[in-house]
Formats: structure tokens, C-alpha cells, sequence
């Protein structure tokens, strides 16, 4: 099978233009006339049988978890349960977990052994999909998962949730990811003697279209993992409970009115990090990752769940840079860019910008300024700004796309510095053409209405857009710093959680994590779904 191929959102050379956003958090749910017509006749037959099939095992499983997990602290868990409790999970709960599927009218294949805890600590299961997901955690023998603290206190459900003593998240504790890194950390280290960990490494639902970026959290403690594939081989997709599109109300009751849904479980061979990996969990998540897609025969994409958050919120304000935005961030990423260094530069590279008089340059010369060696992630970030794909690229536009993420806002140091770059005769004023370049690379604007917007801040109408004009139009459309601004402080909160992570890895030793196991309550990595 072919490696996975990388998914870009949009073609490179329109890299910074309005795209067609490759979304896997949207699942568009067609149904024939045929299959409402099935849905109807089928439902008034299997929705009741099933839903009195369903409500029998919990009636019997609810009084089985509240036996084992009596006298069990409620917030976290000081020691793995062993003994009877351990039994009557592994063996009682999950039998009764599978009926319970059965019921709802899965049909479950797996593929592939899995290993012990001592051999691979955590499972990392992919893709994401659905609340039915909860499948693999009863295939696997109730391994522990993280949660949120909420949902220990939903009804009957929550009973079962604690079964598994999970790694808790507490919205309302400030240290809960510190935490939630240790935690998942001391069970994984602690040489089989607690269960494994589960965990959804994409940490939200998705179409199942792509595999999406992995979050740390599972390979953060450097110890292997055995990846685990999920598919919904059906005709018809009724299990996607995706950011838009329908709701868990349908998705149960159409799933309930299927025949039968099929579910396939592939156990992998479990994954050992390279001491490389273990230094760079981002290294081991994307091995991992892209493993996984090659099995499952999907591509992968760098975007997260917040980065199409944001290009949704960017279509619905016409404001098309977004995407280049999350691409040029992530490039920069791989090229290990340092932005307060790359600040510290912007004087000279502005200075090269405005030597060139609207010149281009090449990709050697690009990697000359940068000080860079050519390289296939510095390849990516040159085409991402070689619209036409001719091998040169507008080292201007370069310098502004720089300033506008160095400085995410329309402030007058900026609009300056944008207006001084493109008036390349010098003359105080610009032409239609320059103007659409500017906007394209200064604000972000598509270029697709720029006469009439050219004449619209061309109030005297000469032709030409002085830099008061310039300045005016800028400062009172906001709108367009607001969508740089809202993402780049995104993107530094992360960069700033994973630098800390980082530092708790690396200074967290095994006296500290002894010292965790005296305390009774814990708490874990959020799952954004």
C-alpha cells in the first residue's frame, strides 16, 4: 500500500486566496427516498425490540458497576482495583458492554491481538468518530480512558465511566493538563501493574475522511503504544457525530433502524519510540499517525479541530487568509522558526524587501535570507507563496505575511510598513495592481472585487490610492486584524502548553511521580469532543 499522502488544503499556488477548506468535521447525511421508505418500515420494528433489549442489559450491568465501584473513591483512583472488582469488569461488565451492542444491532470484527500492559501501556485508537466509539474500550477488557469530571455524574452512564477509574479532566482546575501529563504518565510507567490507558489521539470527532493531528498527550511519557484502527465499513453513514451535522438524536434512532451496523476493531502491532521520539513526543505522534493512515488507506492533514473552527468563522466574515495562515504557522513550525528571532529580523528582511523594487526572488535566494538550508519543509513554505508556480516568489509579500503574524493586528507600524514595501517607485501612492497585492498579502482581502473596492478608497479618484487613503480604509475595517489576531493567540497557547509539558517531562523524576501516588485525586488530558 502507498504511503499516505499529506492533504493540503487547497491548491499551493492559491495558497493566501479564498480555498475550498478540506473539512472532516462535517458530515452531510443524504438519504434516498429508499432509504427514509426502509428507515420507516424497519424503525416500527426495531427501534422498540431493540430499545426494551437495550434497557434489560442496563438493568442488569447498573447494579453490577455499583457493586464494584462501592467504597471507591469517587475522583480518581489511588490504586488500579484488583481482585473480584477486577474480574467483575473484565469479564461481567464487558460481556454485558457487548450485549449491549449487540442489542443496538452491532455487528463487531476484530482483527489483530492485543498485547498486555507491561508489553504497551496505552492504546491510541483512531479515527474518531463517534459516541459509539465506546466499543473498542469494551473489546479491550475496560481499559482506563480520559474524561471529563462532568461525566462521572450523568446518570447510570457515570456509574459505568467509573468502572474503568479514568484519568480525570477538571475544567476548573488550573493545573488539570499538568496534572492529567503525570497521571497518564504514572500509570504508564508503573510495569503493567495498572491497566492500560485509552485514548482518541485526535482528541475530537471526526468524518473519518482523513487523520487529523494527534495531540501529545499519549506519547508525552515515551513508552509504547499499540495504535488501534476503527472502521464503519457501511453503505450508509449513521455512526459521524461531527461538529456539523446531525445530531446524536438522529444518528441513534437511524442507526437503530438499520438492519445491522458493522464495526471492525484492528489491533496493531505495538509502536517503541526512538530515543529521538521519546526527546520529541510530535515526532512519535506523527510516526504513529502516519502508520495508522497507511493502513487504513486514508491521507492525513495538519489541521486541528480549531484551526477549521477558524476558517469556518473566516468564510462566514469573507476573510480568505486564514487558511494560509494555519499553513504558513505550521510550516514555520517544521523550519523551527523562532518568532522572537524572526522579529529581531523583520528590519533586514524589510530592507531586502523594499531592494528588490517588486523583484522576485528564487528559492536558493530565499533560503539565503532566511539563513536556511534548502529543505523539503523550506520547499513547502517558498510554494506557499509561489501563486503561479513559476519557481520565484514576491519577497514582499513574504515580509508582511511575517509582520502580520509577529504582530497580529492593524496597527500603524504595520500598515506602514505594507504600503512602504509596495510603492516601489517611491511616489507616496499605489496602483490597482499593487493594491491587489497588497491587500492579498497585508489584510488578507481575496482580489477577486478589487475595482470596485480600489475605487471606493480612491476617494479623489486619481487612479491612485495615497497612503492616507491607504490608512483610513485599514484602521476602519478591523474586522480583518481580528481573525490574524484570534488565531495566532490560539496557536501561541498551545505552543506555550507544549512548551510546558516539555519542561514537566523533562523535570518530573520518579520520586515525584511516588510522591502523586499518596494523593487521592488526579486529573487528565481534555478530549475536545
Amino acid at each position: 500500500m502507498p504511503p499516505p499522502q499529506r492533504v493540503f488544503a487547497l491548491p499551493r499556488q492559491q495558497s493566501l486566496l479564498l480555498p475550498e477548506v478540506l473539512n472532516p468535521f462535517v458530515l452531510d447525511l443524504k438519504l434516498s427516498k429508499g432509504d427514509k421508505i426502509k428507515f420507516v418500515l424497519l424503525g416500527f420494528l426495531l427501534v422498540p425490540l431493540r430499545t426494551i433489549c437495550m434497557v434489560l442489559v442496563l438493568l442488569v450491568t447498573w447494579p453490577i458497576a455499583a457493586i464494584v465501584t462501592l467504597g471507591q473513591p469517587l475522583k480518581g483512583a489511588v490504586e488500579p482495583m484488583a481482585g473480584w472488582r477486577r474480574f467483575l469488569c473484565r469479564v461481567v461488565i464487558s460481556s454485558l458492554g457487548q450485549l449491549y451492542y449487540l442489542a443496538m444491532g452491532f455487528r463487531v470484527v476484530v482483527k489483530g491481538q492485543q498485547v498486555s500492559s507491561a508489553q504497551a501501556p496505552i492504546l491510541v485508537v483512531a479515527p474518531h468518530s463517534s459516541f459509539f466509539d465506546g466499543i473498542v474500550c469494551i473489546v479491550a477488557g475496560l481499559p482506563s480512558t480520559v474524561s471529563r469530571t462532568e461525566t462521572l455524574f450523568v446518570p447510570i452512564f457515570g456509574r459505568f465511566l467509573r468502572c474503568l477509574q479514568p484519568v480525570l479532566v477538571s475544567r476548573v482546575d488550573p493545573d488539570s493538563r499538568k496534572n492529567t501529563i503525570l497521571e497518564i504518565e504514572k500509570r504508564s510507567t508503573s510495569g503493567g501493574h495498572w491497566p492500560q490507558v485509552l485514548i482518541f489521539p485526535e482528541g475530537t470527532c471526526t468524518n473519518r475522511s482523513c487523520l487529523i493531528t494527534f495531540k501529545q498527550g499519549a506519547f508525552i511519557p515515551g513508552v509504547p503504544v499499540q495504535p488501534v484502527l476503527l472502521k464503519y465499513p457501511n453503505k450508509l453513514d449513521t455512526i459521524s457525530w461531527t461538529w456539523q451535522g446531525p445530531a446524536l438524536k438522529t444518528l441513534l434512532l437511524f442507526t437503530l433502524c438499520q438492519p445491522f451496523t458493522t464495526v471492525q476493531i484492528e489491533f496493531m502491532p505495538p509502536q517503541v519510540p526512538t530515543e529521538d521520539e521519546k526527546k520529541s513526543p510530535s515526532l512519535f505522534a506523527n510516526r504513529v499517525r502516519a502508520l495508522m493512515a497507511q493502513e487504513l488507506g486514508l491521507p492525513v492533514t495538519d489541521h486541528t479541530y480549531e484551526d477549521c473552527r477558524l476558517m469556518i468563522s473566516a468564510g462566514e466574515l469573507t476573510l480568505p487568509m486564514e487558511t494560509g495562515l494555519v499553513e504558513f504557522t505550521k510550516i514555520s513550525k517544521k523550519l523551527n522558526l523562532k518568532w522572537d528571532n524572526v522579529r529581531k529580523e523583520l528590519e533586514s528582511f524589510s530592507a531586502i524587501a523594499s531592494s528588490c523594487k517588486g523583484g522576485r526572488i528564487k528559492i536558493e535566494e530565499f533560503a539565503s535570507f532566511l539563513k536556511l538550508p534548502v529543505s523539503p519543509a523550506l520547499q513547502e513554505l517558498f510554494a506557499l507563496f509561489d501563486r503561479d508556480g513559476n519557481g520565484t516568489i514576491d519577497f514582499r509579500e513574504y515580509v508582511i505575511g511575517v509582520t502580520v503574524l509577529c504582530r497580529p493586528a492593524n496597527t500603524e507600524e504595520v500598515i506602514q510598513m505594507a504600503f512602504k514595501l509596495f510603492d516601489t517607485d517611491e511616489d507616496q501612492s499605489i496602483t490597482q495592481e499593487e493594491f491587489s497585492s497588497l491587500l492579498r498579502s497585508a489584510l488578507g482581502v481575496s482580489d477577486l472585487n478589487v475595482s470596485s473596492l480600489f475605487r471606493e478608497i480612491d476617494t479623489d479618484g486619481s487612479g491612485h490610492i495615497t497612503y492616507s487613503e491607504f490608512e483610513s480604509f485599514a484602521l476602519s475595517h478591523p474586522e480583518y486584524a481580528k481573525l490574524f489576531t484570534t488565531y495566532l493567540e490560539l496557536q501561541r497557547y498551545y505552543a506555550l502548553q507544549e512548551a510546558e509539558l516539555d519542561s514537566i517531562c523533562s523535570s518530573c523524576s520518579s520520586e515525584d511521580l511516588r510522591s502523586e501516588d499518596n494523593q487521592e485525586g488526579s486529573t487528565s488530558d481534555k478530549k475536545e469532543d
